[in-house]
């Protein structure tokens, strides 16, 4: 199976917007082939994500990276954007992913749509960056290397579980978005119906990918012209 230009191996789902815990990072595993991001839950639950991600249902995403070092079975799942910048030609492999819903999210995935490049895990949470995806879904290389902190071994490499894209830097946003001020919005919206008022960074934080509106999309890019509010 095609193995990726760079990598980093996964990261763990498992907190929300709260940050009390790994959510969505990627590790740095012995081969220098790729990005990982997030683990979502290791265990195997399916999801109603089939139904809800079976076409393009979007244009944008969220994906979410630990930007702090943090060791996982002996291998430091840290990924950054600025990690990103450092692989070869700016791409890596966005593999680890280990949750039914954001595997189907990474599945959905199409050539050249946009993300935030997310921050979590880390003591400021919070939109870094963007990058667009350059290779649309395959086999996660991950699941099957057994020294490797995301290793599956009731996945089968003739019906591999779990699946990654290829990500490239695109730039860095013209400031941080923090996870705090997008809150703020978001509670505000809720009143108001603003374009923040379902965002899954809310209402499914746990995942590590996740589905943007167009309108939350732009509204969260205006926000870079803005003083934090």
């Amino acid at each position: 199976m095609p193995r990726p230009r760079k990598r980093l191996a996964g990261s763990a789902e498992l907190a929300g917007p709260d940050n009390k815990g790994p959510a969505g990072k990627r590790t740095k595993t012995k081969n220098p082939v790729g990005a990982s991001a997030q683990v979502v839950n290791s265990s195997p639950q399916k999801t109603s994500a089939s139904k809800t991600c079976g076409k393009n249902l979007s244009s944008y995403w969220l994906m979410k990276s630990e930007a702090e070092s943090r060791l996982e079975k002996g291998v430091d799942v840290k990924f950054s954007i600025e990690d990103l910048k450092a692989q070869p030609k700016q791409t890596a492999c966005w593999d680890g992913v280990r949750n039914y819903q954001a595997r189907n999210f990474l599945r959905a995935m199409k050539l050249e749509q946009e993300a935030f490049f997310y921050h979590s895990n880390c003591k400021e949470p919070g939109i870094a960056g963007l990058v667009k995806i350059v290779k649309e879904a395959y086999p996660d290389h991950t699941q099957f290397e057994k020294n490797n902190p995301h290793y599956d071994p009731s996945s089968k490499e003739d019906n591999p579980k779990w699946s990654m894209v290829d990500v490239q830097f695109v730039r860095m946003m013209k400031r941080f978005i923090t996870l705090a001020e997008l809150k703020t919005h978001h509670q505000a919206h809720k009143a108001t119906g603003g374009p923040l008022k379902n965002m899954a960074l809310f209402s499914r934080q746990r995942l590590s990918i996740q589905p943007l509106t167009q309108e939350e999309f732009d509204f969260i890019l205006s926000l870079e012209e803005k003083e934090p509010s």
